[in-house]
């Protein structure tokens, strides 16, 4: 339903399906302190900041004391997932994706399933430096390259870089998009996927505006002003289903060679997860995807590699796209580390 055209459709399934996609038990009472937060906190004043400047995240029309009473509710739950997590490091822009899970489930639940994404999914945005951060980001011209080499070449010419997709990326497009309904859509499909989907969705949102940007001036200033501003009006369903099928076809395996600063597993996200066994217990909707991209090729294109690089092993190739939940994305994309998980899960991917 996640990936399917429309979502979930309303938050109440969204408050039953999402604890399900990120494994996180709703019986379980939510984690709470006994600290005071927001004086120990290194980071309160600029969450505090943060939130302060959230007023458009929130429901039009909603009334002010409200509106006052889930900002601070936004704060505990950041500062309460630090304080849980040393690890983890706040960044500018976290606020916008915590603020989508409380309007939703409400702050109990959404403590709980933002504690899970930040130690997966978003767990590479939340290192001390933006190392991996900048790896993830490096996808995207690859992506775009393997689909239209000519804006590709155009936008190295205007030396653009993807800087302009950074806050697209580290708040799954919360930030940057003003009719929630669109959010609350996008991130059903990020729950349900692969934790680098957000980077192939940046990716066909480029390529839907490929007229756009090749009419820009060929400068970095130009081009850059433009992706930088996302319309609202965009065809959400069509590019979703595209993403979904650049994924299928060019698979972070198969471009983890031409995305630069390549990354070393043991200093990505994947040294501190665990539980790997989770990604076995989840549905995965990256097969769904594989079989619906198929069943749009004709008849005679089925039996075509959909490839234009060399097949990689075919354990890591379906290890690393069956594992929807997010051992850190950047680590997910280092093949290297998908060879070490492919035995273990062997009979338990490969049915």
């Amino acid at each position: 339903m996640a990936i399917s055209e429309g979502g979930l459709l309303t938050d109440e399934i969204r408050q039953k399906v999402w604890p399900k996609l990120l494994n996180v038990n709703t019986n379980d009472p939510p984690p709470i302190s006994g600290n005071d937060l927001r004086q120990m906190s290194k980071d309160y004043q600029q969450v505090l900041l943060d939130v302060r400047r959230s007023l458009r995240r929130f429901p039009p029309g909603m009334p002010e004391e409200q509106r006052e009473g889930l900002q601070e509710e936004l704060i505990d739950i950041i500062l309460l997932i630090l304080e849980r997590n040393p690890q983890l490091h706040y960044y500018q822009g976290y606020h916008d994706i915590v603020v989508t899970f409380l309007l939703v489930v409400g702050e109990k639940l959404a403590t709980s399933l933002v504690e899970k994404l930040s130690t997966h999914h978003l767990r590479d945005f939340m290192d001390p430096t933006m190392d991996n951060t900048k790896h993830i980001l490096n996808y995207l011209m690859p992506i775009i390259d393997q689909v239209n080499p000519d804006l590709h070449d155009f936008m190295q010419s205007a030396e653009v870089g993807t800087i302009f997709a950074l806050s697209w990326l580290i708040t799954w497009f919360g930030h940057v998009l003003s009719d929630f309904r669109h959010v609350v859509r996008l991130y059903d499909f990020f729950l349900a996927c692969h934790p680098l989907m957000p980077i192939y969705f940046a990716a066909v949102i480029v390529l839907y505006r490929e007229q756009e940007v090749l009419d820009c001036d060929c400068d970095m200033a130009s081009v850059h002003h433009l992706l930088s501003q996302i319309p609202q009006d965009l065809p959400y369903e069509t590019l979703i289903s595209r993403a979904g099928d650049l994924f299928v076809q060019f698979p972070p395996s198969e471009l983890a060679r031409e995305a630069a600063a390549q990354q070393q597993a043991e200093k990505t996200a994947a040294s501190t997860f665990k539980d790997f066994e989770l990604a076995s217990a989840q549905q995965r909707p990256d097969m769904v995807l594989r079989q619906r991209f198929r069943g749009l090729l004709r008849p005679e294109e089925r039996t075509k590699d959909v490839l234009t690089k060399p097949r990689t092993n075919r354990f890591v190739k379906l290890a690393v796209m069956g594992l929807t939940v997010a051992l850190g994305a950047a680590a997910l994309a280092v093949v290297k580390s998908a060879l070490e998980w492919a035995p273990k899960f062997q009979l338990q991917l490969f049915p």
